[in-house]
């Protein structure tokens, strides 16, 4: 636990691992292929976390036109769909370093105006870091999880 962080782009040989650390991670799953289509269609901002050659958190993004949460007008809108750290990997920096990364790149490959994210409204940490990255809660959906808890949207643009 004590290796350097690597930052870097998923490729398709992680997506095993990605699965496995949202498993342990995170109450919401996907099927195999919504993975393999979100790294094929917005790979490059799909950022994976590694550390002694071991896979310890992901983000997942997608790119989107809509209207802006935060800007008026039809946009490009960078939805970030999921982000995970393994527990033990936690309180290290770096779901903000892999989050800078994912921003930095939809920002560079697919030219987002706006990046927005969805957080259950209990998940301080998440919300915290959120906010320390410069999003801001621009709605609350109730219900939004299957257990039944709202979420905030937060938003920042880019």
């Amino acid at each position: 636990m004590n290796g350097d962080i690597i930052i870097r782009e998923a490729t398709e040989e992680d997506l095993q691992n990605v699965i496995e650390v949202n498993l342990i991670s995170l109450p919401e799953h996907y099927i195999h292929d919504f993975w393999l289509d979100h790294l094929r269609a917005w790979g490059k901002a799909f950022i994976v976390a590694e550390v002694d050659n071991r896979i310890v958190g992901y983000v997942m993004c997608r790119v989107e036109s809509g209207i802006g949460f935060l800007r008026r007008g039809l946009i490009k809108l960078g939805h970030i769909v999921s982000i995970a750290v393994l527990p033990n990997y936690r309180r290290r920096g770096i779901g903000t370093m892999m989050m800078f990364k994912s921003l930095e790149r939809l920002k560079e490959y697919y030219n987002v105006n706006e990046v927005y994210l969805e957080v259950r409204v209990g998940n301080i940490p998440a919300i915290n870091l959120y906010e320390k990255l410069g999003f801001k809660k621009v709605k609350l959906i109730k219900h939004y999880y299957l257990d039944g808890e709202d979420a905030f949207v937060m938003a920042k643009t880019v």
